[in-house]
């Protein structure tokens, strides 16, 4: 099972309701983002300017570098849902999987000593529902699913949207991101972040 999100940034308008959803739903704390959606461009030239909004959040590694960092455990992967989350309880606080994490999808958060991070709600997935940014997501740009299931909302767009429209996170390190972007040419141009 490779439970991710996809994004479909043809559709996303830089809202910031899966922000906003993110932080409701998790009770995040003031100044601390588990999900965020940074302003790709504008770049070209008139009258062809082109831009996108790119929402970024844990990526879901495969090869997950923050797990590997984590000394005490508190990091790993969920064998229900196959996604990397963190056990508050184990968690020292010493911030090795910040430093670990190639997307910068980490926050420490000072007042309870704990590292956090995006974890696709596992509580609206244990009942039976999408993540809050899924479900508020106004252009329904954001989709979550199983890779591995054909027949899930993010199989079927990463099919319909064709492999030259697909898009990962710049993975240097040998993480593998499971995240998924989509994004026809005739939107933008897809760019890496600065």
């Amino acid at each position: 099972m490779r439970n991710c999100l996809v994004i479909d940034l043809d559709r996303c308008t830089g809202c910031d309701s899966c922000v906003a959803a993110c932080k409701h739903e998790n009770n995040v704390s003031l100044g601390i983002y588990w999900n965020r959606v940074n302003v790709v461009g504008p770049s070209g030239e008139w009258p062809r300017i082109e831009g996108y909004w790119l929402p970024t959040q844990c990526q879901q590694c495969e090869n997950a570098a923050c797990e590997a960092a984590c000394p005490t455990g508190a990091t790993y992967r969920d064998e229900k849902y196959g996604l990397i989350l963190i056990d508050k309880e184990k968690c020292i606080g010493c911030q090795s999987c910040i430093e670990a994490c190639p997307f910068g999808a980490r926050t420490y958060n000072e007042e309870l000593n704990i590292v956090e991070k995006c974890t696709c709600c596992v509580q609206r997935l244990d009942a039976g529902e999408k993540p809050a940014c899924v479900h508020n997501c106004c252009t329904g740009a954001r989709l979550f699913g199983d890779l591995d299931d054909p027949e899930s909302d993010v199989a079927k767009a990463i099919a319909a949207a064709g492999e030259e429209n697909i898009h990962w996170l710049p993975d240097a390190y040998g993480a593998s991101p499971r995240t998924c972007y989509i994004l026809h040419a005739s939107t933008a141009t897809w760019k890496e972040l600065a």
